[in-house]
């Protein structure tokens, strides 16, 4: 029986880094694309790293039911389309979505079955290294980042499993490992 697994962490843990890595080594994986109303930023292609919609338009989607979860984030909404989710589960398709604490546990509700996996830092060091590091955020953005993390790290113990991301190869392998068990 195939079913959803989502994946979730706070800000700097490398869950797009991971899912990066996922899709490269594990094609066999399908990775959910959420809606989002933010401007592409360059680089970015529609349907590859989101479905970029309109304010409208996504509130349209959200009304009709045709979200899985969605959120606001940074004056941004972001969603998962239900019906892509759906149609690739019932193929029998490994399916993973990439969204926030807020989003998981909705996704819980809607999806009681769905498998929830929590990537963790290596510890807080690390964590507080990885955002500082980033150099793209002033530092009162990233304090405010840091304290949502401890929000979400305190959150770890609803999730089925946590994977620690202290190497991409290996949690990318974890992950995929616990999404096979579930789909076999």
């Amino acid at each position: 029986m195939t079913r959803l697994t989502v994946l979730s962490g706070p800000s700097g843990v490398g869950k797009g880094t991971v899912v990066r890595k996922v899709r490269e080594l594990y094609p066999h994986v399908w990775v959910s694309v959420s809606c989002t109303t933010r401007m592409p930023r360059p680089g970015e292609r529609e349907g590859r790293e989101y479905r970029f919609v309109t304010r409208e338009k996504f509130h349209e989607m959200a009304q009709a039911g045709e979200l899985l979860e969605f959120a606001e984030f940074a004056g941004n909404l972001y969603g998962t389309p239900r019906a892509p989710v759906e149609a690739r589960l019932a193929a029998g398709e490994p399916t993973l979505l990439e969204i926030d604490l807020q989003g998981a546990r909705q996704v819980r509700a809607a999806m009681p079955d769905a498998q929830l996996v929590f990537l963790a830092p290596p510890s807080w060091d690390e964590l507080e290294r990885r955002l500082s590091g980033r150099g793209t955020e002033p530092t009162a953005a990233v304090e405010a980042r840091l304290a949502q993390a401890r929000v979400e790290l305190a959150a770890a113990d609803e999730f089925d499993a946590v994977v620690v991301n202290d190497d991409v190869d290996s949690a990318a392998a974890a992950l995929v490992a616990l999404i096979d068990e579930v789909c076999e």
